[in-house]
């Protein structure tokens, strides 16, 4: 196959990727958009750069390398600018420079001073600043992003690098001819070129909205499984999790302690102050549980103002004393909202599962049983079941 062809069937998938990105865009989430914007503007500046490319015979080539290389150069910034974009990390306009650095340097060497061979090393220098850029981001993600569409995204800018890594060395050590171009079939490099030049826009944008679904997946998986107001773990997750830990536990004979915790006079804070000023309170209190709570402890919300928190791995006195803990890590600073500053204290049953709990459940009766005996005897106590 031609390169000239190779370029004009590159462009029209690329055109083809971002219109498909583009009908998309709606039902993308508004935190993705900018990125699929900035992403689809990058697909376009590729697609008219390979066009240039293709057509360069019938431009002259004053005009056509410095467009043609320059577009693409800031095609490849845009990828970097959108990765950033998704994934929430600063950017900036200086992120343009070595493409419009590179455009400069290729059309005064096309035009003032023509040198094919320092052509090549410009644009292979000025693509060795970006594509790096973008698998940095991409890597520096990984902790927070298992995705595979990720690793594939990374994968694709760096075989990419490191063609041009080659492409580049390449031609430093074998003498390049003053009317080389990329569409001459005479240069086996010219047939593979073009091609690598298309991965990146056709597959990458593919991978692309791989990842924005994603994203979507996970962020209702957590909408799922967190309490829309508190942020932690909802009831579903909490009986879903106490039940795998709980079964775990008779296996490994660790056992397994809840905490039921409910805020003291919640009632008299909404009739006094307002509901609005209750859900703060509620929040606060959600605060200082995943402030207080350790590795292995998992905090809840069990609904209204009762919150649950399962401890791993722990003894009766463990399980006492981490209890006592949240209780007063809670009761230790005032809630404050606006000009109110109120005390909150919690009251908390604990149980610590034993051979004679027959399920999670049970377990889970017993702590709400100390719970009721903890406010009976008069709030802002721990008492074990």
């Amino acid at each position: 196959m031609e390169p000239t062809t190779v370029f004009i069937l590159g462009s029209l998938m690329m055109l083809a990727n971002g219109g498909v990105l583009g009908l998309m865009h709606q039902d993308l989430p508004e935190s993705l958009r900018p990125a699929a914007v900035s992403w689809r503007i990058a697909t376009l500046l590729h697609a008219c750069g390979c066009l240039l490319f293709a057509a360069q015979q019938f431009i002259p080539i004053a005009l056509a390398l410095p467009l043609a290389n320059g577009l693409v150069m800031f095609g490849f910034t845009g990828y970097w600018y959108s990765l950033r974009q998704f994934y929430a990390q600063p950017s900036s306009f200086w992120l343009m420079l070595p493409a419009c650095i590179g455009t400069a340097g290729v059309l005064w060497f096309a035009t003032v001073m023509p040198d094919t061979g320092v052509r090549i090393l410009i644009v292979s220098a000025v693509w060795l600043l970006i594509l790096p850029g973008s698998v940095k981001v991409l890597l520096s993600e990984q902790r927070h992003d298992q995705a595979i569409s990720r690793k594939v995204m990374a994968a694709i800018f760096s075989f990419v690098c490191a063609f041009v890594l080659f492409r580049a060395g390449y031609f430093v050590w074998t003498e390049v001819h003053a009317d080389f171009r990329v569409i001459d079939q005479q240069h086996w490099l010219n047939l593979v070129s073009p091609m690598v030049i298309a991965i990146l826009p056709v597959i990458g944008t593919t991978t692309f909205l791989l990842m924005c679904s994603e994203r979507i997946r996970r962020q209702w998986e957590k909408a799922a499984a967190t309490d829309y107001l508190t942020g932690l773990a909802n009831r579903r997750t909490l009986t879903e999790q106490g039940l795998l830990w709980f079964e775990q536990a008779k296996k490994t004979q660790r056992p397994l302690a809840v905490a039921v915790i409910d805020i003291d006079h919640f009632k008299t804070v909404n009739d006094r102050f307002g509901h609005d000023t209750g859900d703060l309170a509620l929040q606060y209190v959600a605060a200082q549980l995943v402030a207080h709570c350790r590795s292995t402890e998992l905090p809840a919300r069990q609904g209204g103002e009762e919150f649950v928190v399962l401890l791993q791995n722990v003894s009766g006195d463990e399980m006492r004393a981490a209890a006592e803990r949240l209780r007063q890590g809670i009761a230790a600073e005032a809630f404050i909202a606006a000009d109110l500053v109120l005390p909150l204290t919690v009251s908390i049953g604990v149980a610590l599962q034993d051979p004679a709990d027959s399920s999670f459940s049970h377990l889970m009766q017993r702590a709400d049983k100390a719970l009721y005996q903890a406010k009976a005897a008069g709030r802002n106590q721990v008492i074990a079941g």
